[in-house]
């Protein structure tokens, strides 16, 4: 798998174990993206000539393709933005003022990231609902009980990601989305630590906004999708205007077009869409579910292999997928993190914009080892070697 990636060729030594920041990208992607641009670089929806009108095919065609791969009813449900912070952002500002109001109440967990907690936070301080955010547990997973005993008939949105970024746990969704429509709210999704991960089916969980990036599913960066239930998008309004959205533009009053390019004001990211369409078709190709394991079992061996080690802290538990975030006591993690560059180990050390989660927890950050299909067991073992030597080599023990 990792001759794939044009990546380990120019830094053959490194092992990288930052895949939730951003994946590496294969060839077939870099091929698609020039090809674009050598070959096929027109603008969409706009000219009459021939390569424009395929450019535009090919466009719409990765449009269908993301509603396959996330188990959408129809294309008309898939919003092309900027990433998942985008389209959250997009979510809360055009489809939260149709549903929340002054005396109802948001439910986030303690555990989200910054770009599906802000917004809603902000939303609510201009609608004078009430925000509520669930507890996690003392490893750093959502507390579920918590959260599902958080909903109520004032709820109008329940937003959580689908797998978190520090502790890598994945959420009941289906379980969460019938409680939530219970009552009548609607479930916003942050899939962007899921979808290289897992298999997605927006329908079958009961997501009706689901967000998620193609840098991190190995696609570029600045494309992602949104999806969202078709009878919700009728009543969430466009809140950026401009080329291509409309219908009608009049002296006193304008019309919007139908359908997703009514939230698509502008020339978008072209090369961008061409390039998440050959990323899905690559990933369809090349990932299975024996991938999807092999990611899991070298989370299970770092795991593992970090508790093991006096003096360090392993967050999240043996449910956790890809990502397995640790401290090492009376080390700041930024220390920690440069002494592994050292050893030609890339991970990230921060709070992974979820400093809600970091406050719980009683740490000002963490270290962060996250893997993709290009990881392997050998990559596991030179980590946990360095953090063993860093524990050493801070702690002055010979």
């Amino acid at each position: 798998m990792r001759e794939q990636f044009p990546f380990f060729k120019a830094h053959p030594e490194l092992v990288y174990l930052d895949t939730a920041a951003t994946s590496q990208k294969p060839q077939a992607l870099l091929d698609a993206i020039q090809n674009y641009y050598v070959n096929d670089n027109a603008n969409v929806h706009r000219g009459l000539y021939k390569l424009a009108y395929d450019t535009t095919e090919a466009y719409e065609n990765v449009r269908q393709q993301v509603a396959g791969f996330l188990g959408a009813a129809s294309a008309d449900e898939i919003i092309f933005t900027r990433g998942t912070t985008d389209s959250l952002n997009l979510v809360a500002s055009a489809y939260g003022p149709q549903v929340v109001a002054a005396g109802s109440q948001i439910v986030v967990t303690g555990a989200e990231h910054h770009s599906n907690f802000i917004p809603w936070q902000q939303l609510a301080k201009r609608q004078q609902a009430t925000f509520t955010v669930t507890p996690v547990k003392p490893d750093g997973t959502v507390d579920i009980a918590a959260l599902l005993a958080a909903i109520t008939p004032q709820t109008k949105v329940v937003a959580v990601a689908q797998v978190t970024n520090v502790a890598g746990d994945t959420l009941p969704i289906a379980k969460i989305a019938a409680k939530a429509h219970a009552v009548g709210a609607v479930v916003v999704v942050d899939g962007a630590q899921a979808v290289a991960h897992l298999a997605v089916d927006v329908q079958a969980m009961g997501a009706d906004f689901y967000a998620f990036s193609g840098h991190k599913i190995y696609g570029p960066t600045g494309i992602g999708a949104l999806y969202g239930r078709a009878d919700l998008l009728q009543h969430m309004p466009p809140i950026q205007f401009g080329g291509e959205m409309i219908s009608e533009v009049r002296d006193d009053v304008s019309t919007w077009a139908d359908g997703p390019i009514k939230y698509e004001a502008g020339t978008p990211h072209i090369a961008g869409v061409i390039g998440l369409g050959a990323a899905l078709t690559w990933f369809n190709q090349s990932v299975n579910a024996a991938a999807f394991d092999n990611e899991h079992q070298l989370a299970d061996q770092l795991r593992a292999g970090l508790a093991a080690i006096p003096d360090v802290t392993v967050y999240g538990n043996q449910a956790s997928l890809a990502t397995v975030s640790f401290n090492l006591t009376g080390i700041h993690p930024h220390d920690l993190a440069t002494f592994l560059d050292e050893q030609q180990i890339a991970v990230r050390a921060g709070h992974h914009c979820a400093q809600p989660l970091m406050a719980r927890l009683g740490v000002p950050a963490t270290v962060r080892a996250s893997f993709g299909v290009y990881n392997n067991a050998d990559d596991v073992e030179r980590l946990i070697q360095a953090v063993q030597a860093a524990r050493r080599y801070f702690h002055g023990i010979d």
